[in-house]
């Protein structure tokens, strides 16, 4: 962590750039229904299990999107971006990520979430969401730590398979107090 600056970035610059990111998991959340609703457990997998999804920067489907770069010296380490949501004033952060898995746990994700988290207080938002899987057992932690709670879940977000993979979206947010 030589030289890390966190900096705006450029959405001309950067919107529509590809990138993938991947993680290694032991273990997913099991969601159930059953007779009172929906149960929770944390199971583990067999063996590590190495997940990855693609995507791009500042998705045109965003409304206003704000993105911050993690840099070291010139190199993009680290982003998170988000976006207002207008129809239901929350903010939605819509990625967030270290692309080196050697520099997690570090506290760099911490400091992009707290660089953006500051957009979210300037604004006329009552929530900040965020979407994850059920099987990032370490971005969920990660999340609870800074205060995010799971507020819905959604059993077939990427595919008709998700139950099966065990990659079933879950929904967290955080009310924010004014």
């Amino acid at each position: 962590m030589s030289d890390m600056i966190i900096k705006k970035l450029n959405i001309d610059e950067y919107q529509g750039r590809r990138f993938t990111v991947s993680y290694t998991t032991d273990g997913y959340y099991d969601i159930q229904r059953d007779d009172n609703g929906f149960r929770i457990e944390y199971k583990r997998f067999d063996k590590h299990v190495i997940k990855s999804f693609d995507d791009e920067f500042f998705g045109e489907w965003l409304e206003k999107p704000v993105g911050y770069g993690l840099f070291d010296n010139e190199k993009l380490v680290g982003y998170v971006e988000g976006s207002i949501e207008g129809w239901n004033k929350r903010f939605r952060i819509s990625n967030i990520c270290i692309f080196d898995e050697n520099l997690r746990h570090r506290g760099l994700g911490r400091m992009l979430l707290d660089t953006i988290m500051e957009d979210v207080k300037k604004s006329d938002v009552r929530m900040v969401v965020l979407e994850t899987q059920s099987c990032n057992e370490r971005a969920i932690a990660f999340y609870r730590s800074y205060g995010f709670e799971i507020i819905g879940f959604d059993f077939y977000s990427y595919s008709n398979d998700d139950v099966k993979k065990h990659e079933i979206r879950i929904e967290m947010g955080m009310k924010i107090e004014k």
